[in-house]
This record gives C-alpha cells, sequence and structure tokens, in this order.
C-alpha cells in the first residue's frame, strides 16, 4: 500500500476536520452535555426565525432593538464557542469540563449584559458605572477566548493587538502614537455601545447572515446538495475530464448557499475527487481542483461567504447592487476554471465517464433548445404573470401566490416521483441519467425561486427573503417525505413525517452550529473595526501606505493584496473582509484619487474580499488544500500550489475591475454595451487562462503564450492602448463650473481635480466624482450636491460644504482649490481595440489548429 493511499481519510475523519472548523470538535458522550449542545443550537435557530419574521410586530411580544438582538445573537455564539470546542487540541472531547460551562455561563451573560440592562445602560451613556467596567473587561477577554477556540489564534492575537494599541497609544512609535484612551472610555466605545463588538459587523451576522446559512443547511438536509452534484455529474461527466468539469459546476452550486470553502471541499470532494483520479487526474491536481472551485464558491452571489451583507453596509448599497456588482467576476471566473480543467484533460489525454444512452447530434440540439424555450416560457409566466395577480389582486395576493407555490409544489414532487430516488452514496460508479436526475429534485429550486423573487421583485430586505425562503424549505422539509411515500405507494421509514421533523431540526440545529465561528468572528472583528474609529489610525495607515508605495497606485493595491493574503491564512472570509476592507479600502480610494483615478468603494471592497478569499488555498495555511488531500490522499502543499496556480485568474480579475469598473456592470449605458462587456471579459479570461497554462489547442510556443496574455489584457481593458491615442478627458477651466454643471444631464457624473492640504501641513491633489441632480439651474444643481464656492485672486474655492451631502462623503473641504474640471471626450468607443485583439486571437486559433492537425497526422 503506497503512503499517499495511507494518507487517505476516512468520511469521519473529513467530516471531524469540518467540525473542528466549523461547528465545533466536541462530542461528549454524556446525556445531558449532548442535550445542551443539541438544544441550545435549537433555540438560537427558533430565536433566529422569531426576529427575522413579521411575528413580533404582529403579536406586539417580544419585540427587539437591533443593539438587544445582538446582545443575544453573541450570547449563544460565546456560550456555543466555550461548550462545543476544546480549549486545546489535546483537551477533552467527550466531555465539557466545569471551567467551560462556567466560562461559557459567564461571557453569555457579559454579552446579554445590554439585552438585561439595556435600559439603565441608556440612561448613562459614555458614564458606565464599576460594574459595566467589570462586564466589559471581563466580556472582551472572553470574546478573544473565544474567537481562539473557534477560529484558531489569528484573529485572536490582531483583535488584541488593536485592543493593546488603543491603551497604549501614548507609547507607540510616533508616527501610529496617539494620545490612548482611558478604561472608561475604551470599554464604552468596545462593548457598552454599537461601535465596536456589538456594531455593524456583529448587526449583519445577527440580522442577515444567519438567515442564510440556516437556509443553506436546510437545503442541504433536504437532500439539494446530493441532488446538485449528481445533476452537474450527469450533465457533465461524459466530457473530456467530465468529473472535473463536474467538480466545478457542483461546487459553485453548493457556493451559492455554503459560507465555507472547507465545507465545500469535504461536502462536493468526496463525490469528485475519488472520480477526477479514476479518469486520470493525479491526487495533487484533483485535490487542487476542487480546492479552487470550492474558494471560488465564496465569490457567488447570492451569499459569498457572508461578504455580500457586510458590503451592503460598509459600502451603502443595496444588496441587489452588491450581486449585480459581484455577478460577472464570479461568472467568468469559474466559465475559466471549467476552461482550466478542459485543458489538462486536454493536455494529459484524459476521456470523461462512459455515457449510458447515446444521443445524436440532432436530438441533443432539439434537447437544449427546448430547455432554454421552457426556462424562458416559465420565467415569463411567473414574472409577469405574478405581476399581473399583483395589480389585480392587491392585498390578496400573497393569498393566491401562496396556493399557486403550494400547486407547483406538489406537481413538481409528483413529477420527481415518477424516476427513481437519488442514490445518497458518495460513489458514483456511472454516469447518472441526465433528464431523470434532473427530474427528481426540480423542486429544490421553488426556495431560490422565492429568495429571488423576493429581493429582485418584492424587494425585501435580505433577512425577511431568506426568512421566507425557510419557511418555504421548512415546508419542504416537513412534507416531502410523506407526500412521496403517497405518490409512489410506498410505506417504510423513510416516508414517515417524522424523519422529514427529524430531518429539520438537524438541518436547524447544523445551521446554529456553522454559525458559532461567524458570530465570535464578527464580533472580534468589531474590534478592529471599533479601534480605527475610536484611534483614527485609519488617517495613519494611509500616510503609511503612501509612504512605502511612494504614492504609486499599482504598489498600493499589491501592498493591499499581499496584506489580505497574509490575513487571510488565519482568519475567516469574513473576518478577514472586516479587517482588510476596515483599514485598507478607504486608503486605496484616497490615494486612487490622487493619482487622478475614481475607484468606487464596491470595487475595492471587492478587491480585498477577492485577496481573502485566495489564502484558504495559500501555502502553508490553506485550510482547504489540507482538507482536499485528505481525500486525495496526495500532499497537502503541492495541492495548494496546484490550486493557486489555478486561481491565478482569480488573483487577476480585481486588478482588471479596478481599473475597468465596467466589468462590475459599472457604466454600461444600453443591453448590447453589455453584451460587448461580458462577451470580451469572457473571451479575455479564456485567454487568460490558456496563456498561464501554456496550452490551447495544442502546447504553447513562448511567443503565443506571450500573444493570449496579450489579448487578455487588450480585452480585460481596451483603454490601456486607447487612452493613449484618444485621451478620455479634457480639463476645462472650474471658472464655469456653474454653467458646465447646468448644461449636464441630471444623473450624470460630474468629475472635480481638487488641491488641498492635509493635517501634517503637506498639500496633496485628488479627483472626485459626483452625481448631477435634477434641480433647474447650475447654481441649485451645485448647492444640490453640497458646494458653495468664492473666487479669490483667480482660484475657485469651496467655501462652504454641506453636512452630510454628497460633497462632504466625497471628501470635499473648507478652502480646498478647484483646479478643473474634468469632462469626457468625444471619442471612438474604445471597445473597437477588441477588433485587433480578435484577429491575433484568431491568427494563434489558426497556428495552432494546422499544428495540432500536423501532429496527430505524424502520431497516425
Amino acid at each position: 500500500m503506497t503512503e499517499a493511499t495511507e494518507n487517505i481519510k476516512s468520511d469521519d475523519e473529513l467530516q471531524e476536520m469540518i467540525a473542528e472548523t466549523e461547528s465545533g470538535a466536541r462530542n461528549p458522550t454524556g446525556a445531558f452535555p449532548k442535550k445542551v449542545l443539541f438544544f441550545i443550537p435549537l433555540i438560537w435557530t427558533l430565536f433566529q426565525l422569531w426576529y427575522a419574521s413579521p411575528l413580533p410586530f404582529l403579536f406586539n411580544f417580544f419585540v427587539l432593538n437591533d443593539t438587544e438582538a445582538r446582545a443575544i445573537h453573541l450570547a449563544f455564539a460565546i456560550f456555543l464557542s466555550f461548550t462545543a470546542f476544546p480549549t486545546f487540541k489535546k483537551s477533552p472531547k467527550t466531555y465539557i469540563p466545569v471551567q467551560d460551562w462556567l466560562l461559557g455561563l459567564l461571557g453569555a451573560f457579559c454579552s446579554a449584559y445590554l439585552y438585561i440592562f439595556y435600559t439603565s445602560l441608556s440612561d448613562r451613556p459614555g458614564m458606565p458605572n464599576q460594574m459595566d467596567l467589570i462586564v466589559g473587561v471581563v466580556g472582551l477577554i472572553l470574546l478573544l477566548e473565544a474567537t481562539r477556540r473557534a477560529l484558531g489564534p489569528p484573529l485572536m492575537v490582531v483583535a488584541a493587538v488593536f485592543i493593546l494599541y488603543t491603551f497604549g497609544g501614548q507609547f507607540m512609535p510616533d508616527v501610529i502614537a496617539h494620545k490612548g484612551a482611558s478604561l472608561s472610555k475604551g470599554m464604552s466605545h468596545y462593548w457598552l455601545g454599537t461601535e465596536g463588538v456589538f456594531g455593524v459587523a456583529l448587526g449583519v451576522s445577527n440580522g442577515m447572515v444567519f438567515m442564510f446559512v440556516l437556509f443553506g443547511a436546510l437545503l442541504e438536509a433536504a437532500g439539494a446538495g446530493n441532488y446538485f452534484i449528481r445533476t452537474s455529474f450527469a450533465a457533465l461527466g461524459h466530457l473530456k475530464g467530465g468529473p472535473a468539469k463536474a467538480a466545478v459546476v457542483s461546487s459553485g452550486l453548493t457556493g451559492l448557499v455554503s459560507g465555507s470553502s472547507i465545507a465545500n471541499v469535504v461536502t462536493t470532494g468526496t463525490f469528485t475527487i475519488p472520480l477526477m483520479k479514476k479518469v486520470g487526474f493525479s491526487a495533487e491536481k484533483a485535490g487542487a481542483i476542487e480546492v479552487a472551485c470550492s474558494t471560488n464558491g465564496q465569490l457567488m452571489p447570492p451569499v459569498m461567504g457572508a461578504a455580500a451583507f457586510l458590503m451592503v453596509e460598509y459600502v451603502g448599497i443595496t444588496y441587489i447592487e452588491v450581486i449585480k456588482h459581484a455577478f460577472l467576476p464570479a461568472i467568468i471566473s469559474y466559465i475559466a476554471l471549467v476552461y482550466i480543467v478542459h485543458l489538462e484533460a486536454c493536455k494529459m489525454g484524459l476521456e470523461g465517464m462512459e455515457k449510458t444512452i447515446i444521443r445524436t447530434a440532432k436530438q441533443r440540439l432539439l434537447s437544449f433548445v427546448f430547455s432554454i424555450l421552457f426556462m424562458i416560457i416559465v420565467g415569463g409566466v411567473t414574472y409577469y404573470g405574478l405581476g399581473w395577480i399583483k395589480d389585480v389582486a392587491g392585498g390578496a395576493t400573497i393569498y393566491i401566490v401562496s396556493v399557486l407555490l403550494a400547486a407547483a409544489y406538489l406537481f413538481l414532487l409528483w413529477y420527481a416521483c415518477k424516476v427513481p430516488e437519488l442514490e445518497v452514496s458518495h460513489e458514483i460508479k456511472e454516469l447518472p441519467h441526465l433528464g431523470q436526475t434532473a427530474q427528481a429534485g426540480y423542486y429544490f429550486l421553488l426556495p431560490i425561486v422565492v429568495l429571488m423573487w423576493c429581493l429582485v421583485v418584492e424587494r425585501l430586505s435580505p433577512a425577511l427573503s431568506a426568512y421566507w425562503s425557510t419557511v418555504l424549505m421548512i415546508f419542504i422539509l416537513l412534507t416531502q417525505r410523506p407526500l412521496k411515500g403517497v405518490f409512489r405507494k410506498m410505506n417504510g421509514v423513510d416516508f414517515h413525517f417524522k424523519t422529514g421533523f427529524m430531518d429539520l431540526i438537524n438541518g436547524s440545529v447544523a445551521g446554529a452550529r456553522n454559525m458559532i465561528g461567524i458570530g465570535v468572528a464578527t464580533a472580534a472583528a468589531g474590534i478592529v473595526v471599533g479601534t480605527v474609529t475610536l484611534t483614527g489610525i485609519g488617517l495613519v495607515m494611509t500616510e503609511f501606505v503612501e509612504y512605502i508605495s511612494g504614492g504609486n497606485l499599482m504598489l498600493i493595491l499589491f501592498f493591499t493584496a499581499i496584506i489580505s493574503l497574509i490575513l487571510g491564512m488565519g482568519l475567516p472570509t469574513t473576518a478577514n473582509y472586516i479587517v482588510v476592507s476596515t483599514l485598507m479600502a478607504p486608503v486605496i480610494v484616497d490615494l486612487a484619487a490622487q493619482n487622478g483615478l475614481v475607484v468606487p468603494l464596491i470595487a475595492v471592497h471587492l478587491f480585498v474580499f477577492y485577496f481573502g478569499i485566495l489564502a484558504d488555498d495559500t501555502p502553508p495555511v490553506g485550510l482547504a488544500a489540507f482538507a482536499a488531500a485528505g481525500i486525495s490522499g496526495g500532499d497537502p502543499i503541492k495541492t495548494g500550489i496546484q490550486g493557486f496556480t489555478y486561481d491565478i485568474r482569480t488573483a487577476v480579475l480585481p486588478f482588471m475591475f479596478i481599473f475597468n469598473t465596467q466589468l462590475l456592470m459599472i457604466g454600461i449605458d444600453h443591453w448590447y454595451h453589455l453584451v460587448l462587456v461580458v462577451a470580451g471579459a469572457v473571451l479575455a479570461m479564456l485567454a487568460f487562462a490558456a496563456g498561464t497554462q501554456g496550452y490551447f489547442l495544442t502546447k504553447c510556443r513562448v511567443w503565443e503564450t506571450v500573444g493570449l496574455l496579450l489579448i487578455a489584457l487588450i480585452l480585460f481593458r481596451p483603454g490601456v492602448v486607447w487612452d493613449e491615442f484618444y485621451p478620455p478627458l479634457t480639463q476645462e477651466p472650474p471658472a464655469q463650473l456653474e454653467t458646465w454643471i447646468g448644461d449636464m444631464e441630471p444623473g450624470s457624473s460630474l468629475r472635480l481635480m481638487l488641491k488641498g492640504e492635509k493635517m501634517s501641513g503637506k498639500e496633496f491633489t485628488k479627483t472626485i466624482m459626483l452625481t448631477i441632480g435634477d434641480e433647474a439651474t447650475g447654481a441649485e444643481r451645485l448647492l444640490g450636491i453640497g458646494i458653495e464656492t468664492r473666487l479669490e485672486e483667480g482660484k475657485v474655492l469651496i467655501e462652504n460644504v454641506a453636512f452630510s451631502s454628497l460633497a462632504e462623503k466625497a471628501g470635499i473641504d473648507f478652502d480646498q482649490e478647484i483646479l478643473n474640471i474634468q469632462v469626457p471626450t468625444k471619442r471612438p468607443p474604445k471597445e473597437l481595440m477588441y477588433v485587433p485583439a480578435l484577429l491575433l486571437y484568431g491568427f494563434i486559433w489558426w497556428i495552432q489548429a494546422r499544428r495540432k492537425k500536423e501532429e496527430e497526422t505524424l502520431v497516425a
């Protein structure tokens, strides 16, 4: 038996790996602690369902404000951190020591203190008494310990360093020194208010993330995870390297509702990795493909590893806008990964799994066309039909739609019973039949349809949308088994209501336990956010990064990417995003503006988010790589390195959308413009994948690799060449500012270059962008964005900035000088650069097609 085979972990070991990193490694044998670790997460889930629902307001009972709900949310998370996670790896896992009970209860009390004494704390803001201070100090210490247990030392160390910085600011080096904070001020900020631990991040965990994690756990409990995997295999398993392509798609589907790359690896990898090895992939490559798929799963809207909800709060845009901006980069990243798998299979001469049913090309084409038409018809009927019902029925719409939804569910479940039940084993011995496999689980798509309908059409909040989807999911879990028994005319345990009820309970418990790490992570990351607001270290970071980068924007971005990777090696995705976006996002925006580049805040937040995710497969810490290696029997370091080479395409994307925000669907005017951008981005990513893999139709020569990378650059950033010949902006004197603004279309963007002075006395210039309103005159529009100007010695200076106006939010301040107005030039569209790029693309394809034919002739 080889060493690699000996290293392969069993299913139980893999599940234990997930437990250690996600939901708690402790599995007590005693009846009482076992019940505690079952019923406390269940009660947590019931609490979150109550809080997310309209029921508290309907019955006017147990109505909580955000701060009270966050306190209870964190109390559950801290208690479970001490009871579900052992103190150290060698600490007892079969029972809960007395000290862990005591620390868990004490930590829960310190967190719930804000709920219990909410009224009295409100009466003395900023003036804590002795008990408040004791609770704050003990609570912070126990939160740090809970974070260490649930997530490991890195986040705990980062949070502790920031606390030390807050209280020891006067002892720090001059470059980062500040006057320091008193214990009273620090505890008021960190623990007794909403600027620190109980701030926005914990609010997002409590208000939105929990419901989506629960929704994903219930989907998994219902069998949807197995359905997604088997449908992916049925659709793609017969292609070259088919199991690997199926791994990409199934991991992407799992990533839609999963907040963990490690859990994604183990869930899908137990199916995909053995099959990839079976068709010829090495252990390291099979593991690396699964790692790349699963880490990229967190890029996929709507959940995005819980970061999507944080972006809503931090960037100040709607959830739908976050999804819109994140969608295209995530999709083209997955398309490129499928293509990389295809190239690997071509290089190794691999084939897919043997098809059980062979269809002609005409049959496949007809099936594809009818499938597309069916989806279009169903989508149109759903969208316009429900819209019509809403117009006609008014307040009765909810009842009519509920009946229609129930009818659709019954029909799809009856339709699913016309084919055999899906296998649930982790081994797929032969290629499943696509039609039958898809038919067996169409009803799983109903909760996802409800989720997207509530978000996109009804414009409900993310939490409420997830709540209604979860309610439908609960209904499905309770009814699918007994209804299948009726439709199939079968009896047995598998078709009992009790079995479905236990699936619901176990899924609810699993969802809550999966939230332990996220709950304490968002609370601990709140310490970092609180430190930034309390000490002003954000301004220091700007000066520091500007100094070490020399003001060069590419160096700033590279420096930020490295910080995100390093932090991400030890921090979970959510915490890493909070920390790095808090520290670095404002720095990039500010320094980019000083370089004359207006970068939307969402682009910067996605930039740091992408690099935080890539840390999951970056050696030496990449936990996802270790999980994949545990399944494949390969070397975890080699698996991580190989996975990172596959993920180079993901690392390049953030740099591209910082400079070309059209990739985030910003600045796209027409549908045909969107088609052009999407097509260009997909072709660019395919060219980049082929160039980095050194293989297109056949093995690339050096000049072909360089050509493919050049094609990718031009298709991603056509302006990089076009702007040299046709400058995108001209500079106009600021004296005619009111005239220019008066002539602009409402909703268009005004770009101004400003000169000002920092607190240090150093001068700076920066470019800002403001959205013009629909006021009648230029003067009124100027006031509408919050600016009053004055003319002094031939210079146009800012006289006044309205409080909380667009101008203030953009960083405009008194006495700054307007240097010029930057006006877009009338020039040919930069997309004309696609033409030479596509010609070069075609030329390389033609050269390689000829060479491949010659190689095949020689082999024959």
